[in-house]
Parts: C-alpha cells; sequence; structure tokens
C-alpha cells in the first residue's frame, strides 16, 4: 500500500513487463508513451541517446529522423536539418 491507498496494478503484456525485488510486476517507462505511437520500435531513441550518452541537439537529430515518418513529415525534416545547423555553429563555428 501507498500512502495509506491500495496501487492500482494493470495487466500488461509479457513484453511490456519485469519483476522487481518484491516479485510485483512492474512496467518499464520505456514502454511508456504520452501523446502517440510513433516511437514505439524496438529500440526507443530516448534509449539510445541516453546509453551512447548523446548531448542534446544530436539528441533531437536523432529523435526527429527517427519519427519524421509516422508524425510530421517533411516538418521532422527541417528540425533535423536546423539542428544540424546549430550543431555546426554551435561545435565548429561554421554559420
Amino acid at each position: 500500500m501507498l500512502g495509506g491507498k491500495r496501487a492500482n496494478h494493470k495487466l500488461l503484456p509479457r513484453a511490456m513487463e519485469s519483476s522487481n525485488l518484491s516479485g510485483y510486476k512492474v512496467m518499464s517507462y520505456l514502454n511508456k508513451q504520452e501523446g502517440g505511437s510513433h516511437y514505439m520500435q524496438e529500440i526507443q531513441p530516448i534509449e539510445y541517446i541516453y546509453k551512447n550518452k548523446i548531448g542534446y541537439i544530436e539528441g533531437n537529430v536523432i529523435k526527429y529522423i527517427t519519427r519524421h515518418r509516422e508524425k510530421n513529415g517533411a516538418e521532422d525534416i527541417r528540425k533535423v536539418i536546423h539542428y544540424c545547423e546549430l550543431l555546426l555553429e554551435l561545435e565548429y563555428n561554421e554559420k
């Protein structure tokens, strides 16, 4: 019990659940997405970015290039280009 209330436990597909030390089934936040399903790939962009210690600008390039077909199309490609231009300017002093 948490805060005097009984915790709500949802039944999850096997691929989305794991066991904690108490034996309870818990869901990884990597398998949860707020607002859409455009990141539901086998390897999530955030997981790749985090595990490879990729910076903010490079991480956004990965995020937008990964989702462009499922979400905002050409707009996401323009964002990728914008972040690459920012990277050139900030890291390499190219304008």
